[in-house]
């Protein structure tokens, strides 16, 4: 008698928790059936690989709905519309963004909305006339959209790869690589050599250098000498040459207005002529010098050509 008590008891503890989970379950079902939800319509301009009706709707990564429609636009195929239902508690908001998310490594994929901030509006709206929202192109699917052009460079690439290292070019490679040997083998062989050769370049330049840093000397000395000592020179020269210039002139025109009296003045002072040729001969020499220190200060200060005197 006992025995059949425990079946009997098992047996109703059996029968009260599959009536318990029937109940939960018609009580959630009904819970489900009874929630409202906000309508909303998703445009896509690019695939939607992956989506189907039932996947759900994430808000910033908690399901908050799911995806109840999928069409495409009649004016434009390349458009698919995603008619989507969240619940109604949820603020869809005019700045919300609708993205594309792969949701497992299967290829199912996830409508995810994110942002909205407390300042925009709250979207509203029912089923026969829901509110738009253009969905951003997500990164996933725009790697999956430009993978054929990544495959066709990738094959681009090994057919380059491989032409490149044909037979005859790895024989040519390999024949490079042997001279490039040899030739370091060589230099490694006359590095003595070399070393001294790099020396004696390092010594010619040193002189070099010193032999310019000379000349540099020689050059700002002869520069300072000429402006202390070239120019008032050639001033004083200039001022000499313009004087005796307008003396000459002024004794020629005298002598030609008193050309009668010169004569015979002449006649009784017969020094007067040569002392003339030489005011003459003079004059002649100051303009040599002048135009020598125009022409060549230096050469005229340091003394190399004399100047010779021009004879009357």
């Amino acid at each position: 008698m006992e025995p059949k008590a425990h079946h009997v008891l098992i047996g109703l503890f059996t029968v009260v928790t599959i009536a318990a989970i029937l109940l939960f379950a018609l009580w959630l079902g009904d819970r489900e059936g009874n929630r409202e939800y906000g309508w909303y319509e998703i445009g896509f301009r690019q695939g939607v690989s992956g989506l189907a009706e039932g996947s759900p709707v994430q808000y910033s990564g908690i399901e908050v709905g799911d995806v109840a429609e999928l069409t495409l636009d009649p004016e434009d195929p390349s458009h698919v519309l995603a008619l989507i239902r969240v619940y109604q508690d949820i603020p869809v908001r005019e700045d919300t963004r609708a993205t594309l998310s792969l949701a497992n490594i299967t290829g199912a994929m996830t409508i995810q909305l994110s942002g909205g901030s407390k300042g925009s509006a709250v979207l509203g709206g029912d089923r026969q006339d829901p509110p738009y929202i253009e969905a951003e192109p997500s990164q996933f699917s725009a790697l999956m959209s430009s993978s054929e052009n990544l495959f066709r460079r990738a094959d681009d690439f090994l057919t380059s790869a491989n032409r490149f290292l044909s037979e005859e070019n790895a024989e040519n490679l390999t024949t490079t690589l042997e001279n490039f040997r040899v030739a370091s083998d060589a230099m490694v062989a006359e590095r003595d050599n070399l070393n001294r050769a790099l020396v004696t370049v390092y010594e010619a330049a040193a002189r070099a250098e010193a032999t310019f840093e000379r000349y540099e000397g020689l050059g700002n000395y002869l520069d300072s000498l000429l402006k202390q000592e070239g120019k008032p020179m050639l001033a004083s020269a200039r001022q000499a040459a313009e004087s005796l210039e307008r003396a000459t002139t002024r004794i020629d025109t005298l002598v030609a207005d008193n050309e009668g009296s010169v004569g015979q003045g002449l006649q009784s002072l017969g020094e007067l002529a040569p002392v003339m040729q030489e005011l003459r001969t003079t004059l002649r020499n100051l303009r040599l010098l002048t135009q020598r220190l125009e022409e060549d200060p230096g050469k005229a200060l340091l003394g190399q050509d004399p100047i010779q005197e021009i004879s009357p």
